[in-house]
């Protein structure tokens, strides 16, 4: 038996402990069911917290990545295999994709890569696939109703239909019961503590691309039920100017109660972006979480601006991914930025190893490594 499988089950008997939860209705039509579980008995975790896997997509169509279609799976796979030093893997592939996708990531380490089928349109699962919620002896996951970040009918539009049916499909397969959200956002734009405060961007959520006559206080009432939030730190963004309109992954992310790594752009950065910096810098300095500690900020410099990267490409070290024991970083070629971040990184995470990946495929995309990746995470004892 694969033990670093959890039976279907086994995942089953973990959900029924909820079931008396009317949030965790498999299947759920609205997140304002979720309102009448009681406060605080399901909350999305920090990342830190111990997982049970990683899920991971394969990227499918040339459409989308164009030559480099085949460089990019490189890059997935090899992101893929630093993950699976630590803890499970499991990527979602097309059926006609899977077996090229067991090739490609067939090699040996501490735990197995497991490919399963399901259909796919490209590699950013953190944004379509399901964000998870725990409480006591439950877990649950929250759809969030991909639309392809809004992009219909722009520059950046993508096919997206498999994607966005991708959480219900996958929250199926492993007995997990599904939360319809009642906003339209994606996973990175969803940063928590674990303790009950969220960090997010305004222009990627308070957005008619997503969330049509919702103001920010409507998106607010519509995510802390869904995600068991009690207080959200808004920063400004910056919308139109990348496919995410700003996800608060590759800007702020917690590294634990009351500590935020910050995203500063490198030299050569466009200006728009260095005002983002500078205006999330300020709001952060001046906010308090959930339980009215201010935020230690500790800034992660990015590389200078890369010649011939083009303006998608995604240099920002913030975007990293923790696993169980380790962080998973990028690296992008230039050894005094790299070996900064990984320093920085390593004081920010002591517990952790850090590991760097050369991305610059996935990065060409306009993503990270956190992108890449969406974490499901350990249930906590029941009490």
């Amino acid at each position: 038996m694969d033990m670093s499988r959890t039976t279907r089950r086994q995942v089953l008997r973990l959900g029924a402990a909820a079931l008396p939860l009317a949030a965790l209705a498999s299947g759920l039509p609205s997140v304002a069911r979720a309102a009448t579980a009681p406060a605080g008995a399901l909350r999305m975790p920090e990342e830190t917290d111990r997982h049970v896997r990683t899920y991971m997509a394969w990227p499918a169509l040339s459409s989308v990545w164009g030559g480099k279609l085949d460089a990019v799976r490189g890059d997935i796979a090899e992101v893929a295999y630093a993950i699976s030093r630590f803890e499970p893997v499991v990527m979602l592939a097309r059926p006609a994709q899977a077996a090229d996708a067991r090739y490609r990531c067939g090699r040996g380490a501490q735990y197995a890569i497991d490919v399963i089928e399901i259909a796919v349109d490209d590699l950013w699962i953190r944004d379509f696939g399901p964000t998870f919620v725990v409480g006591p002896g439950a877990i649950a996951g929250v759809d969030t109703n991909f639309n392809g970040w809004g992009k219909t009918g722009t520059k950046y539009a993508q096919p997206f239909a498999n994607d966005a049916a991708a959480a219900g499909i996958l929250l199926n397969e492993y007995g997990v019961p599904r939360i319809a959200a009642g906003f339209v956002g994606e996973g990175g734009s969803l940063e928590a503590d674990g303790e009950g405060t969220l960090l997010a961007t305004v222009s990627s959520l308070v957005n008619a691309n997503r969330n049509p006559g919702m103001d920010q206080d409507q998106v607010e009432q519509a995510l802390k039920p869904a995600l068991g939030i009690d207080k959200v730190i808004w920063v400004p963004g910056l919308a139109g100017q990348d496919i995410t309109d700003c996800h608060i992954d590759c800007l702020a992310r917690f590294a634990g109660p009351g500590r935020v790594v910050l995203d500063k752009p490198g030299a050569g950065t466009d200006p728009r972006w260095i005002a983002v910096y500078e205006e999330t810098r300020r709001i952060l300095e001046g906010a308090t979480d959930a339980r009215g500690r201010r935020l230690a900020i500790t800034e992660l410099p990015g590389p200078a601006r890369i010649p011939g990267k083009g303006d998608e490409f995604l240099s920002s070290y913030t975007n990293y991914y923790t696993a169980n024991g380790a962080v998973i970083a990028p690296r992008f070629g230039d050894a005094a930025a790299d070996g900064l971040a990984y320093s920085i990184l390593q004081a920010a995470y002591p517990d952790r190893q850090v590991v760097q990946v050369r991305i610059d495929n996935i990065a060409s995309g306009g993503g990270g490594i956190h992108c890449a990746t969406q974490s499901h995470p350990a249930v906590p004892p029941a009490v």
